[in-house]
């Protein structure tokens, strides 16, 4: 079972002294040529770039600069924001910090897809750069994950950069049905926390409703092997 969890645009800064990213090591190694050529566009794009307006945004281009020789971290600690506070990935028992390194992979527009212990440098690469010559350079990165039973939480921009045929899809809404954000990023980390501290297994959406409805998650199986979850901000239930 993997978990796709979608990527953030804020990511923690620093990581391990001496440490630097090393591609080969990272998950999936028939993404590592894709990776190269998007990781080369990167940089080059940060290269030519002028001065930018705010401190915050010039940070972005000096970390692009650096990519091959700033320090990592693992992918589920670099990134942060509501989903991952949520997750709180830091805060779990080791069994359950050890299930999500096994089955927790996070989709990226300059990695593809990264497990979530792969370590990798602070960036900026959303799924709007790849245009051009990199545009669908990830439309066959999910062959890495076929046989596998797939739970997708990341948005459509980011199902669309590297589709997972056969994925289980998870729409969030509130009790009156209605779409959510800010909660629907909460609501996926707590339940990504949840599936991790009972170490869930499933085979398909069937089995994760049942999962869920044992816990008082309302989490419901739809067609097209699609899932709701309902959300507020109490949390799950």
């Amino acid at each position: 079972m993997i978990v796709i969890l979608p990527p953030s645009e804020t990511k923690a800064a620093g990581g391990a002294p001496g440490s630097m990213l090393d591609l080969g090591a990272l998950a999936f190694p028939p993404l590592s040529s894709t990776r190269e050529r998007v990781l080369d566009a990167t940089i080059a794009m940060a290269i030519g770039a002028p001065p930018a307006p705010t401190p915050a945004r010039q940070r972005w281009i000096d970390d692009d600069r650096a990519l091959r020789s700033s320090p990592t971290m693992p992918a589920i600690e670099r990134y942060e924001g509501v989903l991952y506070d949520a997750l709180d990935a830091a805060s779990l028992e080791p069994g359950a910090r050890a299930w999500v390194d096994r089955h927790v992979v996070v989709g990226s527009a300059l990695w593809g897809l990264v497990r979530a212990s792969d370590r990798i440098p602070s960036y900026r690469c959303s799924s709007s750069d790849l245009k051009g010559p990199l545009r669908g350079a990830w439309a066959d990165a999910g062959a890495v994950l076929a046989g596998e039973t797939v739970v997708d939480l990341r948005s459509k921009a980011y199902v669309d950069v590297a589709p997972v045929p056969g994925a289980i899809a998870v729409d969030v809404v509130g009790e009156d049905g209605a779409a959510l954000n800010h909660w629907n990023k909460h609501a996926k980390g707590a339940l990504v926390r949840r599936m991790a501290e009972s170490g869930l297994a499933a085979r398909s959406a069937h089995d994760l409703a049942s999962w869920a409805a044992e816990r008082g998650i309302r989490l419901r199986a739809l067609a097209d092997d699609r899932l709701e979850l309902v959300a507020t901000a109490s949390g799950l239930g």
